[in-house]
């Protein structure tokens, strides 16, 4: 059996060293962290190998600016440790170790082998562990460098930077993928998808992201094995499917994922958006603006995102809730949780962007409430910014009138005199649509008459001051 999984995992190409000089190849050293370099250069003095590996060195060579750096090392997650004052072991199923230079975080992991080794402790730390479908749940066996490039995904991200001695180290042949644009699977696809499912989605992110052209044999089995992202547990799921979606090409990669059958299941919404009229314009401007923001390095709300692609599920439930009787606001709180929870069967959504994905969703009706200080409350509110930004989104996509949104950006644009004016021009506009029996047709809903508070029964005017009422104004949201 350990035979069969040897030749199985093992690439059939022999691994065999090659240094290139950095300087040669176009790698800048000041396009490297600094912090990335301190960590090789601390352990190589404590008598370890150890390089700047994958993504970092791969970028560099394609002339774009690295922005995170791991390093690979021969010394064991404890010895990393023991060598920063500020370093910490993470992980099961890989044991790796962060070291935290300020806001910075470097990602420290041991060479693995891709051999099963024994647990005496004679030539590694523990056993590769995989479940009926062969993907692995524990993988802290340790190896060379050769072993650890082997078990990586890409041959592109199989290259290694001694920032020491400006060297590139380069076993399979990642260099000649890099010059092509290739993006290749190191050993047999279908072995290296049944291991790790998430390398599908991963080979289509990048493919994108570095305009590379997936080699035929790393990209024919994706179809046939896109099931298997079925086996990948929702909390890692989500963490990819955020990757995919803030790579600054989202709307090219989810376009990828349909050709190659990796979105039905991972995303299922995306069919039922993309079948709705409107649906697709809707989704395409959220990951369009997304998009740019990544690009031009502005921050980028992964809550608002997924606010975006679930919302078009959210008002098809909520108006059959509606259709069934409920009131307004409750009707669209039941929505919202039952869409949330519906996900966390495929991808698990933190709650702390679930709570601000509610937020957003639940102050959309209160921008319809202009004609009271509802309207006033409602710019106090800490999620404003959000919902408003996600208001114009669906403005733009012809969801709601231009002019509820225009009105809103004149609103938090003015000063409190010309706010107050923006009101009461409103409340005037209502007043002027009311029929004698008190139901209006305006877009902000008929005017409420207020209870008389005290025990004269005196009448107050509702000419002017009254809340415009509805499910959806401040006092009901």
């Amino acid at each position: 059996m350990i035979k069969a999984f040897i030749e199985r995992v093992l690439p059939k190409k022999t691994a065999v060293r090659k240094e290139h000089s950095g300087k040669a190849l176009g790698i800048h050293s000041e396009h490297m962290s600094k912090n990335a370099v301190y960590v090789c250069d601390k352990l190589q003095r404590a008598g370890f190998e150890a390089y700047i590996v994958g993504g970092a060195v791969r970028d560099a060579l394609l002339g774009v600016i690295p922005k995170d750096f791991d390093v690979a090392t021969n010394a064991r997650p404890e010895d990393v440790k023991h060598e920063f004052r500020r370093a910490f072991i993470i992980g099961r199923r890989f044991r790796l170790v962060h070291v935290m230079f300020g806001d910075e975080t470097i990602e420290v992991s041991t060479f693995r082998s891709n051999t099963v080794k024994t647990t005496d402790g004679s030539k590694g730390a523990g056993e590769v562990e995989s479940d009926s479908t062969g993907r692995i749940t524990s993988d802290n066996v340790y190896g060379t460098q050769a072993e650890d490039a082997a078990r990586r995904d890409f041959t592109i991200n199989a290259l290694y930077y001694d920032p020491m001695r400006d060297v590139v180290v380069d076993f399979l042949g990642g260099l000649k993928d890099v010059q092509k644009r290739t993006l290749r699977l190191i050993g047999k696809a279908e072995t290296r998808y049944r291991e790790d499912p998430v390398r599908m989605l991963r080979a289509i992110r990048l493919a994108v992201k570095l305009k590379c052209e997936i080699a035929k044999t790393t990209a024919a089995p994706i179809l046939e094995h896109a099931d298997l992202i079925q086996n990948v547990p929702p909390a890692r799921l989500f963490d990819e499917i955020q990757k995919l979606l803030l790579s600054g090409y989202a709307n090219e990669t989810l376009a990828a994922l349909r050709k190659h059958g990796l979105a039905e299941g991972l995303l299922p919404l995306l069919d039922l958006i993309y079948k709705q009229p409107g649906g697709q314009k809707f989704i395409e401007l959220a990951l369009d603006n997304t998009d740019r923001r990544v690009r031009e390095d502005k921050p980028v709300s992964p809550a608002f995102l997924f606010a975006s692609l679930l919302w078009h599920k959210v008002t098809k439930r909520w108006s059959e809730i509606e259709a069934g009787g409920e009131n307004r606001i409750p009707a669209l709180m039941q929505a919202m949780e039952e869409v949330i929870d519906g996900q966390r069967e495929t991808i698990t959504l933190p709650q702390r962007f679930a709570g601000v994905t509610r937020e957003i969703w639940l102050m959309q009706p209160r921008f319809e409430q202009r004609t009271s200080k509802a309207a006033l409350r409602v710019v106090e509110q800490a999620r404003f910014r959000a919902a408003y930004d996600f208001l114009l989104l669906r403005a733009a996509a012809g969801e709601v009138e231009q002019e509820l949104a225009d009105w809103w950006t004149n609103f938090i644009e003015s000063d409190p005199d010309i706010r107050q004016e923006l009101i009461s021009q409103r409340q005037r506009a209502q007043a002027r649509h009311t029929s004698p029996s008190g139901e209006g047709t305006g877009t902000d809903g008929p005017a409420r008459r207020r209870r008389s508070r005290g025990g004269r029964g005196r009448r107050r005017d509702n000419e002017g001051g009254a809340d415009s009422g509805g499910a959806g104004s401040a006092d009901n949201a």
